[in-house]
């Protein structure tokens, strides 16, 4: 063993480790419960098979070389011309799984050459073994470095392209404060739990964030070139950092196209994120800071500037308002009110003497911390209301009178509901505006339609409990909704929406938009391309495109989870299979369509499309089932029944593993994240999300004093009005674009919206983000290995890699490639110009890749990436390796025309000779008349003359000199005359009275203004014009003190 030397001793080590995890995976797979957990084992297996495969190779080089005095190793002689890659090939992820290693007992037989690269097995043709350069020996690193290179990119990482190799490289950037990493055009996020402040605010510190930055310039001008809309995608488990990463985007996108956080859209814009980030965020189990409010900025971008923003909320999690989930909290802003309040604003808001634990609203087993900021925040959130417009009174008004709903109590009397909590009442309705019994009417009773007349029947303690939720939850959901609205209206007016009716597919392919005009093989000829070009041209230039970026929710595994967690989770598998499609999907469809061999390139990714049938299908799934049983009537445990009857079977659809009474109120779902419980307990309640009629009919305009209040409700007042009073009838607790959709549920509206947002981001070219937390802790710099392999495996991170390494993801026209790097083609094709382009367009596109890939370096130093191209019918196939190359070679050229045209004009303007200087023009005398102008300075005479009579001036005389002034100004203070003022320096004047001279010091008396620039002096009899230069300026006089009010006089004793 001492023979081997230390790089032998670890390389051996390393392959016996990761033979026995092969081992333990292989077992693990045979007792898999679940084909999504067989999927992650066989990628696993995959993983280590091709390390095994990569360390045999080096413990075989290491063999074959024979060993120097130092211990180190040289290489073996290979023939003169021979490549020597500096690192060992890659092994084929892409291909199937080779073999299992033989068991240990026999030693795995090592091969004679490494396999061969992916190239040759792709060409089909079996290249020969090439020698390989001995590794470089491997140091163990301590824990908490890595030994993975630091590369910015995962494409250019050596060795195998594995699980683990990508989290040692995301570790190793980590711990370097690098927490962006690129996957070709794709960004990892990681967050570090560094930051944690609003990136939007003007006091805060501009990040240094040169990867979202890249991001903001790339959407920004691909839109500026093609006008087609950019959507930002931001997607990862909830606290990722998907808010944060999404607001320094949006402080980035108004840098590079609004004119900075200067301007007054920004501060707008600012103001209401911080409002919206108190009223939407609360304190989760897994996130202190959890959004609860998704995100859809669209920013309309016309020629690379910004003109108008709107914000799309996605309100999801209202129950929260009445009911938080064990050992979570409620909304930010309870908290940061009542430690804001003053004492004066607590009086008139009724909330003094309460304290968070008095509120049944936000009392939790689990108190909540008093936090030092909450204060601050509320200051400065009411700041931000007062820049929006929105009276602060009124928002306060409204959240003071949910809290003390809250500790409205009922209990069951002879005569229906009766009110345990008469205070709390009377403060609500008086904050409220409404008439105490006029609430309480609405709280216990219930209206029925029988015949022409309305009945009313005493409710029980129970709906009134309902009612009382559901009226809270209303008011605080509407709110939120009228400040959206209100930060929207702020915006200048513009387009609603800057999609384009295209065809999505080829927006799919994410092309460019030379590559959406008619193609030059057959059809039309030259004619008809350029008038199709022309016309695409007025379509892009009539239609605004903008730049969107998307912070919805992220994946959550509450125990036990809610209906909002349900629907919070289809969105998350939405945006997941939205990504499968762009970048697995469509590169592995259009190989196939164009025949550039798709079998071989393709990835073995995770499809979760069965589990987004299960919940969202409207024949049977999840939530259609939901609806049906909400209008039959029906019970939590009948809802469930309905569920495992309808999918017995389904490989997504699992029993909960806890046991009990409680199990027949619950099922679990196997998402693309994990395996997550649903408590079906709240789901027909909070679907309905239904307020009555009875309770909303006080808020009336004539028996409400509140506004604001009436105005929430402005759409269900009407309605009542027009049928006439109430009815029995129920209203959409959170507000609908239809109000009198009585009919619709919480899930229909939400997958409304959700298909609504589709559409629009299937017309726009996409920029995904990835986000990943470092810990489940929330702790900053601390990096948890398999909290982050986990993310990594459920986001797909190394098949991304993987297919952006070594497959085709990028593709273009043939007339975009050529519009593009035309430059390329003209030094590397061959000559013949555009000419050739026209007629031989795959032709022109391979001259120029085959000259490139044999001119150009590597994308990175040592990189493994491929660099690769394939000719398609109508594309050019490129890898991302070939991507980064083009684009740096037609950078380069670019900066060297560019220097090129720099030099030619400053020798042109140092050879030019140099013009003589012009002669100093002189001063202008005083104004004694308008001298003739010379004949080259005239203008138009007409011009002149129009002029003069509209001003009513005489071109013949001089314009009169206005008088003079019978005061000056000194100080501020306007004095008149006569002055004393002082003499600054010698003067003498000498005129038919005889000589006069003034010496430094002297005072005179100045009695008026005299010719320009002089005043009149008075000395002795004489009266002399004396330069403003020789006198100092007047000073004002003091000013008089008035003279002390007379004591009073002394009392006089009183007379006996």
């Amino acid at each position: 063993m001492a023979t081997l030397g230390l790089s032998k001793v670890f390389i051996l080590d390393k392959y016996f480790t990761e033979l026995q995890k092969f081992w333990e995976t292989e077992k693990k797979l045979q007792d898999a419960s679940s084909s999504n957990e067989a999927v992650h084992l066989q990628r696993r297996l995959l993983s280590l098979s091709s390390e095994l495969v990569t360390l045999r190779n080096h413990l075989h080089v290491g063999a074959n070389a024979p060993q120097t005095a130092t211990g180190g190793a040289s290489a073996a002689p290979t023939k003169p011309g021979t490549p020597q890659p500096a690192v060992p090939p890659r092994a084929p992820h892409l291909l199937p799984p080779p073999a299992p290693p033989v068991p240990l007992a026999a030693p795995p037989q090592l091969p004679t050459h490494p396999p061969a690269p992916p190239e040759s097995r792709w060409r089909g043709g079996a290249a020969p073994p090439a020698p390989v350069a001995p590794a470089p020996t491997p140091t163990p690193t301590p824990p908490g470095a890595s030994g993975a290179t630091d590369v910015d990119d995962l494409i250019h990482l050596r060795g195998p392209l594995t699980e683990d190799a990508v989290v040692r490289a995301l570790q190793a950037r980590f711990y370097h404060n690098k927490f962006y990493t690129w996957i070709g055009p794709i960004l990892v996020a990681l967050n570090g739990y560094t930051d944690g402040s609003n990136a939007l605010t003007l006091s805060a510190a501009r990040a240094q964030r040169p990867e979202l930055a890249r991001l903001v310039h790339d959407a920004v001008r691909h839109q500026a070139d093609t006008g087609y809309p950019q959507a930002i995608i931001l997607s990862g488990v909830s606290g990722s950092g998907k808010t944060y990463a999404s607001m320094v985007l949006l402080r980035r996108l108004f840098d590079v196209a609004g004119g900075g956080p200067e301007t007054d859209a920004f501060k707008h814009l600012a103001a209401a994120f911080t409002v919206l980030r108190s009223l939407g965020a609360a304190a989760t189990a897994a996130n202190s800071h959890s959004s609860r409010i998704g995100h859809f900025i669209e920013v309309q971008v016309t020629d690379g500037a910004l003109y108008r923003t709107k914000i799309h909320c996605y309100f999801l999690d209202q129950t929260r308002v009445v009911r938080p989930p064990p050992g979570e909290r409620n909304y930010h802003i309870f908290y940061q009110l009542l430690a804001g309040l003053s004492a004066e604003e607590r009086t008139a808001l009724r909330l003094e003497g309460y304290a968070p634990h008095d509120l049944r609203y936000l009392a939790s087993p689990a108190p909540r911390r008093p936090d030092s900021d909450d204060a601050p925040r509320f200051l400065a959130w009411k700041t931000c209301l007062g820049i929006l417009g929105i009276p602060f009174l009124d928002v306060v008004r409204v959240l003071a009178a949910v809290l003390l709903l809250g500790n409205v109590q009922f209990a069951d009397g002879a005569e229906g509901a009766e009110t345990a909590g008469d205070a709390e009442l009377q403060a609500a309705a008086a904050l409220l505006g409404v008439a105490a019994p006029a609430l309480l009417r609405g709280l216990t009773t219930r209206a029925a339609a029988r015949g022409r007349a309305a009945a009313r029947a005493p409710a029980t303690a129970a709906a009134a409990a309902a009612a009382r939720d559901a009226l809270a939850k209303a008011l605080y959901c509407r709110t939120v909704a009228t400040i959206v609205r209100r930060a929207n209206s702020l915006k200048r007016l513009g387009s609603t929406l800057g999609t384009l009716s295209s065809d999505s597919n080829e927006s799919v392919h994410n092309q460019d938009a030379a590559s959406r005009r008619a193609s030059t093989n057959g059809g039309r000829g030259r004619a008809g391309a350029k008038s199709m070009a022309v016309l695409n041209d007025a379509v892009r230039h009539a239609t605004d495109g903008f730049v969107g970026i998307l912070d919805m929710f992220g994946f959550e595994d509450a125990a036990p989870s809610r209906l909002e967690h349900l629907c919070a989770n289809l969105c998350a598998e939405t945006m997941q299979h939205f990504y499968n499609t762009h970048v697995f999907k469509s590169s592995a469809e259009s190989c196939r369509e164009e025949e550039v061999g798709a079998a071989a390139l393709e990835v073995d990714y995770v499809d979760n499309v069965p589990c987004i049938d299960l919940v969202s299908s409207l024949r049977g799934g999840l939530l259609a089932a939901l609806d049906a049983e909400c209008a039959a009537r029906g019970s939590p445990e009948q809802y469930v029944a309905r569920v495992r009857a309808a999918h017995r079977g389904h490989p997504r659809l699992a029993e909960p593993r806890q046991a009990g009474a409680a199990a027949a109120r619950r099922f679990a779902v196997r998402h693309y994240a994990g395996e997550v419980t649903y408590d079906a307990s709240e789901f027909l309640d909070a679907n309905r999300d239904a307020v009555p009629d009875e309770l909303l009919a006080a808020f009336d305009t004539r028996a409400c004093e509140f506004g604001f209040a009436t105005h929430l409700f402005g759409a269900e007042l009407k309605m009542l009005a027009a049928a006439g009073g109430p009815s029995g009838g129920v209203f959409r607790a959170s507000p609908t674009a239809a109000a009198a959709d009585g009919g619709s549920t919480l899930t229909q509206d939400f997958h409304t919206r959700l298909d609504n947002l589709l559409r629009t981001l299937v017309h726009a070219r996409p920029h995904f983000v990835r986000c990943l937390r470092a810990n489940h802790a929330e702790a900053p710099m601390l990096f948890e290995r398999q909290a982050v392999a986990k993310q990594v495996r459920a986001l797909q991170i190394l098949e991304t890699a993987q297919l952006m390494a070594s497959g085709y993801p990028h593709r273009m026209r043939f007339r975009a490639f050529g519009a593009r790097y035309r430059a390329l083609w003209r030094r590397g094709g061959g000559g013949g110009g555009g000419d050739t382009l026209e007629r031989d367009a795959p032709g022109a596109c391979a001259a120029v890749l085959r000259a490139v890939a044999a001119a150009a370096a590597p994308p990175a130093p040592a990189s493994p990436a491929a660099v690769r191209w394939a000719l398609g019918k109508r594309h050019v196939f490129l890898s991302e390796g070939m991507r980064q190359v083009l684009e740096r070679m037609r950078r380069a050229r670019r900066q060297a025309a560019a220097e090129c045209i720099q030099a030619a004009w400053r020798r042109h303007r140092a050879r030019r000779a140099p013009a003589p200087p012009a002669p100093p023009r002189p001063r202008p005398a005083p104004i004694a008349g308008t001298p003739p102008p010379e004949p080259t300075e005239k203008c138009d005479p007409h011009l002149v003359s129009r002029t003069c009579s509209l001003f009513g001036l005489d071109l013949e005389r001089p314009p009169p000199l206005p008088p003079s002034r019978a005061y000056t100004v000194a100080g501020g203070v306007k004095l008149g005359y006569p002055q004393q003022r002082a003499v600054l320096c010698e003067w003498n004047e000498s005129d038919a009275a005889g000589a006069l001279r003034l010496r430094p010091g002297d005072v005179v008396i100045a009695v008026g203004a005299a010719r320009r620039g002089h005043v009149h002096v008075q000395v002795g009899t004489r009266t002399v014009a004396v330069p403003h230069r020789v006198l100092a300026p007047p000073r004002a006089p003091p000013p008089r003190l008035q003279p002390p009010p007379p004591a009073p006089p002394p009392p006089q004793p009183a007379s006996a």
